[in-house]
């Protein structure tokens, strides 16, 4: 998934995994896209992780910065989304487009456990949302 998005956004775009990610990084970002897996209703370890070492040194500094987000569920990804969402709330993100959640609807240990591909339709959705945030940060519509 975000690798699709990254592609489209261009060589603008950074793709960084969140055991990656510093403080650093967000604050030299015109924007986010966060993508994750949603692992037992949450937002994934590392994403977690992530925002665990980065909350609060970039508390204060990221107003108004526009953000989306790109989650894989077993069912239905609304925990992870809520999640993200109570973060980006603190650091007074601006959500510009509505969440993309692909349910996998992997409820069984077999298909927990087995690898997720995404169809074309997603793989799209995904561009195009890598797509329109660059555009709109070079256009400075956010």
């Amino acid at each position: 998934m975000a690798k699709n998005a990254a592609e489209a956004a261009g060589e603008e775009a950074r793709l960084l995994p969140a055991e990656k990610v510093e403080p650093a990084d967000l604050l030299d970002a015109g924007g986010f896209l966060f993508v994750c897996p949603e692992n037992l209703a949450s937002m994934s370890g590392m994403m977690k992780d992530m925002f665990d070492r980065c909350y609060y040194p970039c508390l204060g500094k990221l107003e108004g910065r526009p953000f989306a987000t790109l989650i894989a569920a077993g069912s239905d990804g609304e925990g992870a989304q809520r999640q993200i969402d109570r973060i980006a709330k603190g650091w007074r993100l601006k959500r510009i487009a509505e969440p993309v959640i692909f349910n996998f609807d992997a409820q069984e240990p077999e298909a927990i456990l087995a690898e997720k591909t995404l169809d074309e339709e997603r793989r799209k959705q995904c561009r195009e949302l890598g797509e329109a945030m660059a555009e709109g940060l070079r256009a400075g519509i956010f």
